[in-house]
């Protein structure tokens, strides 16, 4: 049997670790600093054992990666390098959800030479898109035909119906991780020009627009640079390239002015105030002034605006105290999770969309609409869960299995990898949808 290791237990664990648990080749370890949570995900499978781990103790950490063939890192970004150093040096081949750090680039010559595969971005955004896009690519170029402008917009939101509190946001991963894309530059590819834009103005350049299967406009904002994605894709005729989130209505204005109060910055914060006294140095508020007006008048916004609605609902005004944290950002972010928050039985969905205009052989354009909508189970796992980590455990099966003929530090972009995967997505219930029509 093949012995993998998933490093982290978190909110997205546990579909892909099940999967892997359920095929009868594998042994799957899972540790966590919460031993608990990598007991839950392992319970009832004879071929999975559950170890805490302190990923911080490089003794520790190399230890269990060593009695290991595959390892899966779920951990927080942060942590990927340390492991993927480990694996090279223990010659162990590693999967991860996340993007390509510069960092572990480096490493793709030595991966390789050492024959092994680190297959990274095989997640959902990034992962089933990238898959998605190249199939619809290749299947473009293998007919003659050129992609002359490509979009590709995700984004991770409460199901319509569950889509009930202000910001229409609910949380299914971090939310420090969402509130830092407020500071997220931006690049992209329009029409031939390379368009820049700094983190400070990534909320004032949105767009809005419908999704195929869905009633209500959605925003979209540019998802960090899009240009590498001409040459990783392929796209070498293409005029557009661009990578952007989904939100609902409202999300990009209200980000933009929580930045212009200083509310994403990791200033420190006197612990054991009250959020209405934080709003209020924030603001400079003199004693005996309104800190809501204050605040309404530094972001240029009256009282009775929706944006300082939404920032009353979330508590910020309020004389409660704030959570013990000693800087703003995790002040803001622990509220915005107690806040924003899936109540039992409730959805969250996953709304990824491309669009291709594409010239034919003979000279005609038409439009592809390729969408994926995918719902949680109530209850049960998240959409952001099985989107994330079932095309990791799928991969990581194909890797035990030896069918995945690449070495070195590798994203999806591949038909030997991204054909399987999302065949077998398909029979899990995650299928993208195709519209073909004439310009």
């Amino acid at each position: 049997m093949t012995k993998i290791l998933v490093l982290g237990a978190g909110l997205v664990s546990r579909p892909g670790v099940r999967y892997l648990l359920q095929q009868a080749n594998l042994q799957v370890t899972c540790a966590s600093r919460t031993v608990s949570k990598a007991e839950k995900l392992v319970e009832g499978f004879a071929n999975g054992k559950a170890l805490p781990i302190n990923v911080n103790d490089r003794e520790e950490l190399a230890a269990l990666i060593k009695e290991n063939e595959i390892i899966v890192s779920l951990l927080p970004w942060v942590h990927h390098q340390k492991v993927a150093d480990l694996c090279l040096e223990l010659n162990k081949n590693m999967a991860t959800t996340s993007y390509v750090s510069a960092e572990l680039k480096k490493l793709d010559g030595a991966v390789k030479e050492k024959g092994l595969l680190f297959l990274n971005e095989i997640g959902v955004d990034p992962g089933i898109d990238h898959m998605s896009a190249m199939q619809v690519i290749n299947i473009v170029q293998d007919e003659g035909g050129k992609v002359l402008h490509f979009y590709s917009n995700t984004g991770g939101l409460p199901a319509p119906e569950d889509n009930d509190n202000p910001f229409g946001y609910k949380f299914s991963w971090s939310p420090k991780g969402v509130v830092l894309a407020s500071r997220n530059s931006a690049s992209w590819l329009e029409n031939g020009k390379v368009i820049d834009i700094p983190g400070a103005a990534l909320f004032m350049n949105y767009l809005v627009e419908r999704i195929e299967g869905l009633e209500d406009n959605y925003e979209v904002y540019a998802n960090r640079d899009s240009v590498p994605y001409k040459d990783l894709y392929g796209l070498d005729d293409a005029l557009t390239v661009k990578r952007g989130t989904y939100r609902n209505l409202g999300w990009c204005d209200t980000l933009k002015k929580m930045v212009d109060l200083g509310l994403v910055d990791e200033s420190t914060v006197e612990t054991g105030i009250t959020f209405k006294e934080m709003m209020a140095k924030l603001v400079a508020a003199a004693d005996g002034e309104d800190v809501i007006e204050k605040a309404a008048e530094k972001v240029g916004l009256t009282i009775d605006d929706p944006i300082i609605k939404r920032l009353e609902w979330l508590g910020l005004f309020s004389d409660e105290t704030i959570p013990d944290f000693d800087n703003v950002l995790d002040v803001l972010s622990q509220q915005m999770q107690d806040k924003l928050y899936y109540a039992e039985g409730e959805k969250d969905m996953i709304a990824m969309q491309h669009k291709f205009t594409i010239e034919n052989a003979d000279g005609s354009q038409d439009l592809i609409t390729s969408t994926l909508i995918d719902y949680g189970i109530p209850n049960g796992d998240s959409s952001m869960a099985r989107t994330v980590s079932l095309p990791l455990g799928i991969g990581v099966r194909m890797m035990a299995e030896g069918k995945i003929n690449l070495t070195g530090v590798q994203i999806p972009n591949r038909p030997e990898v991204y054909e399987p995967v999302l065949a077998e997505l398909e029979k899990l219930g995650i299928k993208m949808v195709e519209k073909r029509e004439k310009l």
